[in-house]
């Protein structure tokens, strides 16, 4: 079939405008069509790559989410907080005689100036006190005679006289303790090759 009643007249209102019922378009650049959503997305998230509006006016991106899940989560409770300690077990394999020898002779020069220091300040305690002219002048009464005064305690136990004493003891006693302590070296290294030495366990200081 064929049209037969030729042209039609165009109206302008029509043509340029929107047609009965249909909304005009808003103004501005024109973007992708959304479809109206029933749900919002949780924490503000974003839709195609653009962020929807929120009801307050402004938008909430996904990293404020994110923070928000980050502040509300707790410590573990059943993390280990106390330190350990850590423990090692060791054994003293061998005694070294050179070195055993020095130290005890430098440790026995020490204990020998100290007795001659104590023996010094000992004599000077008691003398001040008076008890060597006590203990000597009953000495002297009860071995005296007519023909002589007896045995004289303070001149026999003068200060250099105890002092000289003293000193030669030292001397033997450094002279025995560095022997001793070399020979129980030798007989321990002996000893360890059998049954294995002596075991320490040593800790951390906490």
């Amino acid at each position: 079939m064929t049209d037969t009643r030729g042209p039609q007249p165009q109206y302008e209102g029509y043509a340029t405008g929107p047609l009965p019922g249909e909304r005009e378009p808003a103004p501005g650049p024109s973007g992708p069509y959304h479809p109206p959503q029933a749900y919002q997305t949780p924490g503000g998230g974003t839709q195609g790559g653009q962020q929807r509006p929120a009801q307050g006016g402004g938008t909430l991106g996904g990293a404020q989410g994110g923070g928000g899940a980050q502040a509300t989560r707790k410590p573990r409770t059943g993390a280990r907080t106390t330190p350990r300690t850590r423990k090692a077990r060791l054994r003293v394999a061998k005694a070294d005689p050179w070195s055993v020898m020095k130290v005890s002779f430098l440790l026995s020069i020490a204990l020998g100036i100290c007795t001659v220091v104590a023996s010094a300040v000992l004599w000077m305690v008691m003398d001040a006190m008076g008890v060597f002219e006590t203990v000597g002048g009953t000495i002297s009464e009860a071995t005296g005679s007519n023909e002589s005064n007896g045995f004289d305690l303070q001149s026999f136990l003068s200060l250099p006289r105890v002092l000289i004493f003293t000193s030669v003891i030292a001397v033997i006693d450094v002279v025995l303790a560095t022997a001793l302590a070399t020979l129980g070296a030798f007989i321990y290294n002996l000893s360890a090759g059998f049954v294995g030495g002596v075991e320490l366990t040593l800790a951390e200081d906490e």
